[in-house]
């Protein structure tokens, strides 16, 4: 098994060469984990390898040898045309499989098991909230009073639990050197717990197809030492209080350079931070989906619940 644990650490060297590289400075492998939940992601594929060359490496080096042995210049071995059967090769065929699939059916287990997107991974964790729109994220720190757009800061060491839905279409997070990935819905929320136990920025996005932003619906991760953490909280943000006419406005489907310029900002990349105008906006926003003939004006709130307003509708004078 020695070997083999060699062999596939070899394999992920080959693919590891900083993929990252290729479009940007940001960790987007979880090849290069930043903390421990990408860390038994890639511990997992490196069992996975492992594993696997059990049955591949006999293959890749029995046929050249058997071609050699038994070539027709210099033929070797007892010539048997009446032999059938053999126990010790048919044990070998058929014990190896089932013994590599017993195998890895335990770790995937193992491993399923150990990463519950739900499963906390410690006490007090950092609170997030995210909701996923078009073509961006909104993230609400409830218990710092601040959101930002297109920007996830976390502390190094503390666990943190997000909170996910969405105010369109389903969409998929995934932060690949840091967790795996997980779906949300509008009306409905889901957690991913994680944690980075290095200090380094890392790339987010969705995954899932929805329409003409989705290429750039990116955002940044920053894993700070607590004090830079610190420091980041209470930094200078744009002036803006994020309510239900600015949330309304961020609904839109506007990547975040438009979305600067629709709330009065330089166009730009760079991440909006705002005040959060109200604690419960996003039980608020999950909340409209629900259907309560009690409260039917709920659904009109926060921007509704029709398709957002993008561009092309806004200047043709038109509405969700």
């Amino acid at each position: 098994m020695v070997w083999a644990k060699l062999i596939a650490g070899s394999v992920l060297a080959l693919v590891a060469i900083d993929p990252a590289i290729a479009s940007s400075s940001l960790e987007q492998s979880f090849l290069q984990p930043m903390g421990p939940v990408a860390q038994e992601q890639s511990s997992h594929l490196l069992r996975v390898i492992g594993i696997t060359m059990v049955v591949i490496l006999p293959v890749l080096i029995g046929v050249p040898f058997i071609l050699w042995r038994y070539r027709y210049s210099r033929p070797r071995g007892e010539y048997t045309p009446e032999w059938e059967f053999s126990k010790k090769l048919e044990y070998a065929l058929w014990g190896v499989p089932i013994v590599v699939v017993i195998v890895l059916a335990s770790w995937l287990w193992y491993s399923t098991q150990k990463l519950d997107p739900y499963k906390p991974l410690g006490p007090d964790p950092l609170q997030v909230q995210a909701i996923g729109l078009d073509w961006k994220w909104v993230f609400i720190y409830p218990e710092e009073g601040i959101a930002t757009v297109n920007e996830l800061a976390v502390p190094v060491g503390r666990p943190v639990e997000l909170t996910l839905t969405t105010d369109t279409v389903m969409q998929s997070l995934l932060i690949s050197s840091l967790t795996g990935q997980i779906y949300a819905m509008p009306g409905m929320t889901t957690k991913l717990n994680f944690a980075a136990d290095r200090t380094g920025e890392a790339e987010g996005e969705n995954t899932q197809f929805n329409g003409d932003g989705f290429g750039r619906q990116k955002f940044t991760v920053r894993a700070l030492s607590p004090a830079d953490y610190a420091s980041w909280q209470t930094r200078g943000n744009s002036g803006i209080v994020l309510n239900e006419d600015t949330y309304a406005t961020l609904r839109r489907q506007t990547v975040l350079a438009d979305a600067r310029v629709d709330l009065g900002l330089d166009k730009g990349a760079e991440p909006i931070v705002m005040t959060l105008g109200q604690a419960d906006m996003f039980e608020q926003i999950v909340a409209k989906y629900q259907d309560d003939a009690a409260e039917p004006a709920r659904a009109k709130g926060w921007g509704g619940t029709g398709m957002p307003e993008n561009d092309d509708q806004r200047a043709k004078g038109g509405s969700k």
